[in-house]
Protein backbone atom coordinates (compact mmCIF):
# COMPACT_ATOMS: atom_id res chain seq x y z
CA UNK A 1 0.00 0.00 0.00
CA UNK A 2 0.90 3.67 -0.55
CA UNK A 3 1.02 6.76 1.37
CA UNK A 4 -2.79 8.41 0.67
CA UNK A 5 -3.43 12.33 1.26
CA UNK A 6 -6.26 12.83 2.56
CA UNK A 7 -5.36 16.50 2.06
CA UNK A 8 -2.46 19.26 1.89
CA UNK A 9 -1.35 18.23 5.50
CA UNK A 10 -3.08 14.90 6.43
CA UNK A 11 -2.14 11.50 5.22
CA UNK A 12 -2.18 7.88 6.06
CA UNK A 13 0.68 5.24 5.37
CA UNK A 14 0.45 1.77 6.73
CA UNK A 15 4.13 2.08 7.44
CA UNK A 16 3.33 4.87 10.22
CA UNK A 17 1.51 4.78 12.88
CA UNK A 18 -0.87 1.42 11.84
CA UNK A 19 -1.98 3.43 8.43
CA UNK A 20 -3.85 5.83 11.45
CA UNK A 21 -4.10 9.51 10.27
CA UNK A 22 -1.19 11.53 10.86
CA UNK A 23 0.41 14.97 9.76
CA UNK A 24 2.14 15.10 6.86
CA UNK A 25 6.27 14.13 7.69
CA UNK A 26 5.19 13.65 11.41
CA UNK A 27 4.16 10.46 13.37
CA UNK A 28 1.74 13.20 15.46
CA UNK A 29 -1.83 10.93 14.91
CA UNK A 30 -4.22 13.66 14.15
CA UNK A 31 -6.79 11.88 16.52
CA UNK A 32 -4.29 13.32 19.42
CA UNK A 33 -4.45 16.99 17.54
CA UNK A 34 -8.16 16.64 17.90
CA UNK A 35 -8.17 16.15 21.32
CA UNK A 36 -6.42 18.70 22.37
CA UNK A 37 -8.79 21.19 20.39
CA UNK A 38 -11.74 19.35 22.35
CA UNK A 39 -9.90 19.72 25.14
CA UNK A 40 -9.91 23.59 24.80
CA UNK A 41 -6.22 24.01 24.35
CA UNK A 42 -4.98 27.05 22.06
CA UNK A 43 -3.78 26.37 18.59
CA UNK A 44 -0.82 28.21 19.51
CA UNK A 45 -0.34 25.84 22.52
CA UNK A 46 -0.41 22.83 20.24
CA UNK A 47 1.56 24.20 17.99
CA UNK A 48 4.36 24.92 20.96
CA UNK A 49 3.86 21.76 22.42
CA UNK A 50 4.58 19.77 19.24
CA UNK A 51 7.50 21.63 18.65
CA UNK A 52 5.89 23.98 15.67
CA UNK A 53 5.94 20.27 13.87
CA UNK A 54 2.82 21.39 13.03
CA UNK A 55 0.71 24.13 11.68
CA UNK A 56 -2.24 26.50 12.16
CA UNK A 57 -3.26 25.53 8.67
CA UNK A 58 -2.51 22.08 9.64
CA UNK A 59 -4.95 22.22 12.72
CA UNK A 60 -7.59 24.15 10.93
CA UNK A 61 -7.57 21.02 7.95
CA UNK A 62 -7.70 18.47 10.71
CA UNK A 63 -11.10 20.15 12.43
CA UNK A 64 -12.76 20.72 8.55
CA UNK A 65 -12.06 17.08 7.74
CA UNK A 66 -13.85 15.78 11.16
CA UNK A 67 -16.27 17.99 10.58
CA UNK A 68 -16.87 16.63 7.27
CA UNK A 69 -16.78 12.98 8.90
CA UNK A 70 -19.11 14.04 11.77
CA UNK A 71 -21.53 15.56 8.91
CA UNK A 72 -21.86 12.27 6.93
CA UNK A 73 -21.92 9.82 10.20
CA UNK A 74 -23.86 11.89 12.63
CA UNK A 75 -27.13 9.66 11.68
CA UNK A 76 -25.37 6.71 12.52
CA UNK A 77 -24.84 8.63 16.11
CA UNK A 78 -28.61 10.09 16.53
CA UNK A 79 -30.19 9.74 19.43
CA UNK A 80 -34.05 9.12 20.05
CA UNK A 81 -35.38 12.56 21.33
CA UNK A 82 -35.86 13.07 25.19
CA UNK A 83 -39.07 12.96 26.67
CA UNK A 84 -41.05 16.47 27.20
Amino acid sequence: METKFMGRYIVTDPEICHGKPTFRGTRILVADVLEQVADGLAWETIIEEWRGSISYEAIAEAVRLSREAFLESAEKYSLEPLAA
